[in-house]
């Protein structure tokens, strides 16, 4: 017997090629050339092969499916015809009503079809632990049923406790609902939906705090880096290199033209400015290497490529002065590795816990 349960809830909704497609042990998903998808089951009987049709992808998931293929091929396997059976109304594998999944399926298939994308196992524990912590009272519910009533009772409680938190959670909930209706499990407007929606019910995040260093929310970020384009001075560079690398201002501060490879588009801090005594690589983006280059081409392999008025190393001093003139409160430096850390574990694919020894080692 070949392998079992080959396809996944969204592979059936996204393939396209014409022709069948196995999930295996006789059950397969035809796409037909006209774009519609319906199931089959394909068995042996009397030394003969037959066909059985199941239903339409529209309205047979794939559980279904492989449960009338289940039926089917238990009656075929005690010699009986499943096809007659059905005809005859006998005890037959017809499709039951079909039901939403639970919020826990579609969390659990989202994770598991990003396997392969930089996600590892302890990452998808930590986005089902998130879920199952804040969010328990989606956990069993049918995603068809889950309304703004059901988010906002999630996301109140902490909304202003754990801004950090809370948004991370309101994010996960609004892809995995995404991924529902894709999968064709619900209607309508997302519930976990910002802008339009929750923007108008929950206040504003406050400036989020990581200890004592206050950070930018990310989604302010663009805003005050376009801000600081309109400003010529070495600090505003510097603050948007240390924006763009979610570097350590101090590494910053310190940095030589030597320790820059153009070519490689690599920034290699060495271990004797690091926190953790070891050399560390930062990838450069093409607006932090408009940023370095000339500034590379002008000076000596040696010396700083960001000072102040007297030629010397720069201080934070210089980058609280322009938190001032961009009239920003409650926001240090420090705090935009923070603002880094959860756009990223917002908006992509990366586990935060995997940012911290990497990116932000």
């Amino acid at each position: 017997m070949g392998a079992i349960n080959r396809l996944s809830a969204r592979t059936v909704q996204t393939l396209t090629e014409p022709g069948r497609h196995a999930d295996g042990d006789g059950l397969y998903l035809v796409v037909d050339e006209g774009g519609g998808k319906r199931w089959v089951y394909l068995f042996r009987l009397a030394g003969k092969r037959r066909e059985m049709g199941l239903g339409p992808l529209r309205t047979v998931s794939l559980a279904q499916a492989r449960d009338l293929a289940g039926k089917a091929r238990a009656l075929a396997a005690q010699g009986l015809d499943p096809v007659a059976a059905r005809q005859a109304d006998l005890p037959s594998p017809e499709p039951a009503p079909r039901t939403a999944p639970t919020f826990a399926a579609i969390a659990d298939a989202f994770m598991d079809d990003r396997a392969g994308k930089r996600r590892n196992a302890k990452h998808r524990q930590q986005w089902r632990n998130t879920q199952t912590t804040y969010a328990a009272n989606l956990w069993t519910m049918p995603v068809s049923n889950i309304g703004t009533p059901d988010v906002l009772a999630v996301l109140r409680p902490i909304w202003r406790e754990k801004p950090e938190t809370a948004s991370r959670v309101r994010g996960r909930i609004e892809r995995i609902l995404d991924a529902a209706k894709v999968e064709g499990h619900r209607e309508g407007e997302n519930p976990a939906r910002w802008r339009g929606h929750l923007e108008h019910t929950l206040p504003k995040a406050a400036k989020l705090s990581r200890g004592h260093h206050a950070a930018l929310p990310y989604r302010d970020v663009p805003a005050f880096v376009e801000s600081l384009r309109s400003r010529v001075a070495d600090s505003a560079r510097a603050l948007e290199l240390i924006i763009l690398t979610a570097a350590r201002s101090g590494e910053v501060h310190g940095m030589r033209a030597s320790e820059v490879d153009l070519v490689a588009a690599v920034w290699t801090v060495p271990a004797e400015r690091m926190k953790g005594g070891r050399p560390h690589r930062v990838p450069l983006s093409r607006p932090a290497l408009a940023i370095l280059a000339p500034r590379i081409a002008a000076v000596g392999p040696d010396d700083l490529l960001f000072t102040n008025t007297r030629g010397g190393a720069l201080s934070d001093m210089v980058f609280e002065a322009l938190f001032r003139r961009a009239k920003v409160a409650d926001v240090t430096t420090h705090g935009f590795r923070s603002s880094f850390r959860d756009w990223a574990g917002d908006e992509t694919d990366w586990p935060a816990a995997g940012l911290v020894d990497t990116v932000l080692s």
